[in-house]
């Protein structure tokens, strides 16, 4: 297994101010990369801290995933907020050419998040043209746990490596000790992982049994 590129990003999911804080506080001192959950609930069912309340550390290498049907807002604040990164969902009502394009333009990376029903062929032309990251998602939009991994997604990261063999694959959804090599042999490089730390006992135990199972 070429686990050497895999990363792993524990996931801050948010609804106040307060839990934003906690969450980053533990992360931001086990993880030099963390992926952020941003929800209006319109795509998901419920409504998270609002991405203009967001700050991280210059340290900190940001993903933005913005579950929005109408991202238009979310990404003003981007230009500002600058991430590295702002992943944006194919199910989303906007023009992701033109999106893409502008994000490249503020020197910020751009992904496509695909739920499971979302096929890899709807998208084809404009990962290769336009997309520098997708995102297999495989979880509950909004929430951190309860979902398990439908590894059966795996599918689509051999679809997307004939399609831009350059691209950076994602994963979000129930990753744990006993899959993350799985996922990984598969193609995917950044596994964001979202209860089995945020809910252990030790969130730096956690993420360090996740990066054993990278060695093996």
């Amino acid at each position: 297994m070429d686990s050497l590129r895999a990363q792993i990003c524990p996931t801050v999911t948010a609804v106040s101010k307060d839990e934003y804080s906690r969450q980053l506080k533990k992360l931001i001192k086990i993880a030099p990369r963390i992926h952020f959950d941003v929800s209006d609930g319109s795509l998901a069912p419920r409504e998270l801290l609002p991405f203009g309340s967001m700050r991280w550390p210059k340290k900190i290498i940001a993903d933005i995933h913005v579950m929005s049907m109408h991202p238009h807002a979310e990404l003003a604040i981007a230009y500002a907020l600058k991430p590295h990164l702002v992943i944006l969902h194919a199910e989303s009502h906007i023009d992701f050419s033109a999106a893409a394009d502008a994000l490249h333009r503020h020197h910020i990376k751009v992904g496509l998040a695909l739920l499971p029903e979302t096929k890899v062929s709807q998208f084809a032309e404009l990962i290769k043209e336009h997309i520098d990251h997708v995102l297999i998602f495989s979880g509950n939009l909004g929430y951190q746990g309860g979902s398990e991994a439908d590894l059966s997604l795996l599918n689509k990261a051999k679809e997307l490596k004939e399609i831009k063999n350059a691209l950076e694959i994602g994963w979000d959804g129930g990753v744990n000790e006993k899959n993350i090599e799985q996922i990984v042999t598969a193609g995917v490089r950044v596994i964001n992982v979202g209860s089995y730390i945020a809910h252990s006992h030790s969130s730096k135990a956690a993420y360090a049994k996740l990066k054993v199972k990278l060695k093996h």
